[in-house]
């Protein structure tokens, strides 16, 4: 592990960690304003991509002291990759945050197929984007975030016992949705922006389908789902997709019985957009101020 300073953002540390996995991540750790002066604990709030997000999401930490808003103290983690693979983080994504045995959907192919022929993407990029499709294991790199890094970060700040978060955007929601799905103990909250459902065969809803009955007595993470105006009703077929998803989810979880604590969004935004957006909802939604 290396330990250096991050000096283009304020208030913030990075630092890079092997798993146990032998995968290698980038870690960002934005504390808020008066940390230093202070001797309180606080929640972690984790974002995925962070080599892209962070730069749009962690400046958003000044909201804690913004007299107009609500929003409690946390600390922001934002998680991302590091050396080589820091490099192609928007393909090596796809290993850590689309669930085993995701579908890869036919408009997935044809966006990327016409990416191709647009220039946009070589046939090599597409390869390489497809191959981490193939052998997805978001539920790998979510044993990394609750067994390996979570407590390795309790051993460098002064992190709270309760309240932490988990925000992710387009394949990123995809796997805030499953985490949530999973009911990984450590989140008290999640936000899922966008999420990367493009199948109708995801495996989201298979889980959805595999929920027990809701039970009067246990607890279970907030959610909260945001969606971008533009995928909704615009005319790009793999956002139009991801947007229909994402109401099915809706409508499964409430048929579920399971709509209690979920909560949702319609943003007018797009989908490049929408995650600092999305981030800030989710921040006013699911992390305000006890009153």
């Amino acid at each position: 592990m290396s330990n250096i300073l991050h000096g283009c953002l304020s208030d913030t540390e990075y630092f890079e960690l092997t798993a146990s996995s032998g995968h290698s991540y980038g870690v960002w750790v934005t504390t808020p304003p008066g940390y230093a002066d202070s001797t309180d604990s606080l929640p972690l709030i984790y974002v995925l991509d962070g080599n892209f997000a962070v730069g749009l999401t962690a400046p958003l930490i000044v909201t804690q002291a913004d007299p107009y808003l609500t929003v409690a103290p946390y600390i922001q983690i934002s998680v991302g990759y590091a050396g080589a693979e820091a490099e192609d983080w928007a393909t090596i994504r796809n290993r850590d945050l689309v669930p085993p045995g995701e579908p890869v959907s036919e408009v997935m192919v044809s966006t990327l197929t016409a990416a191709r022929d647009s220039g946009a993407m070589s046939q090599e990029q597409v390869d390489a984007y497809l191959s981490e499709l193939a052998n997805t294991r978001a539920d790998v790199f979510l044993d990394f975030l609750t067994d390996e890094l979570h407590p390795h970060l309790q051993s460098r700040l002064r992190v709270s016992e309760s309240g932490h978060g988990l925000f992710g955007y387009s394949y990123g929601g995809l796997f805030a949705l499953y985490a949530w799905l999973r009911d990984a103990p450590l989140f008290s909250t999640v936000g899922a922006g966008s999420p990367g459902v493009t199948s109708t065969e995801s495996q989201i809803f298979t889980l959805i389908d595999a929920l027990p009955e809701p039970d009067a007595d246990s607890t279970t993470a907030r959610l909260h789902l945001t969606l971008n105006e533009v995928e909704l009703l615009g005319s790009i077929p793999v956002y139009r997709g991801l947007a229909q998803n994402m109401l099915a989810v809706v409508d499964r979880l409430q048929d579920k019985g399971r709509s209690s604590g979920v909560s949702s969004a319609l943003l007018r935004e797009t989908h490049v957009t929408g995650l600092q957006a999305s981030f800030l909802d989710y921040l006013k939604e699911c992390h305000s101020q006890p009153e």
